[in-house]
């Protein structure tokens, strides 16, 4: 297929995040495994697309996001998509949230004087890219439940016990996932535009179950709403 330059790097965790994208393409190169991730070239809604399956956590998703972005050019947006777990009392299973402001919600430095969340050294929250953002409001469909919002990451799947001290520590989470916050801190250090957009899942809840039964639903949902987006960017080469 065309090496035309992608007019986004798409990154998700998992490989069931990846499938409903996968289906969506309409072209799909063989994939190419570096490190502990996988990069395929893809075209969705008539773009190239980069689409990275990089594994669980920060780290993967930082080597992984930052080896794209040395292939392909700090130019070149990079969207964090997949599932998440819903934290605000208001978010159901199913809901897609935009998250405009992205919190580490690991990050505890306060005897030093920063914010909770906030990584010595590192804005105390990131932004999403308007243009972005704007892309993906403006895809939404009429069935889609779309929330707003902040999107706090960490390295701990959250059970009820630890949600609702995350809830207690950060009032206005409304989701948190694994890798979001990591990719936006490596796009902050890159000037890379940055947005997630990620499918609740589940709501925390205690044993993980309700995570396998919806994940494959939300990464679905997720996978949707970001390739609709997708039709509306034009390359940054």
């Amino acid at each position: 297929m065309s090496a035309a330059a992608p007019v986004a790097v798409v990154l998700v965790a998992m490989d069931d995040e990846a499938a409903p994208f996968l289906e969506l393409a309409t072209e799909v190169s063989d994939a190419e495994t570096v490190g502990n991730a996988q990069f395929r070239r893809i075209t969705l809604s008539d773009r190239p697309v980069v689409l990275v399956r990089s594994g669980i956590g920060f780290v993967n998703a930082t080597s992984a996001g930052a080896g794209a972005l040395f292939r392909h050019g700090a130019s070149v947006p990079l969207i964090s998509a997949g599932s998440a777990g819903g934290l605000a009392k208001d978010v159901a299973v199913g809901d897609v949230v935009l998250g405009t402001r992205l919190v580490n919600a690991d990050a505890d430095a306060r005897a030093f004087g920063y914010a909770l969340g906030q990584v010595p050294g590192m804005p105390e929250a990131y932004a999403a890219a308007p243009q972005l953002a704007d892309a993906v409001r403006h895809a939404r469909t009429e069935d889609v439940v779309l929330r707003e919002g902040t999107i706090g990451s960490g390295e701990k799947f959250v059970t009820a016990e630890l949600a609702a001290r995350l809830r207690d520590d950060f009032p206005d989470l409304l989701a948190v996932d694994m890798e979001s916050v990591a990719l936006a801190q490596l796009c902050h250090s890159f000037g890379t535009d940055f947005v997630s957009v990620r499918a609740v899942s589940d709501l925390c809840a205690p044993d993980g179950t309700e995570f396998l039964t919806h994940v494959d639903d939300a990464a679905q949902r997720s996978a949707s709403l970001v390739t609709a987006a997708i039709g509306m960017l034009t390359s940054s080469s």
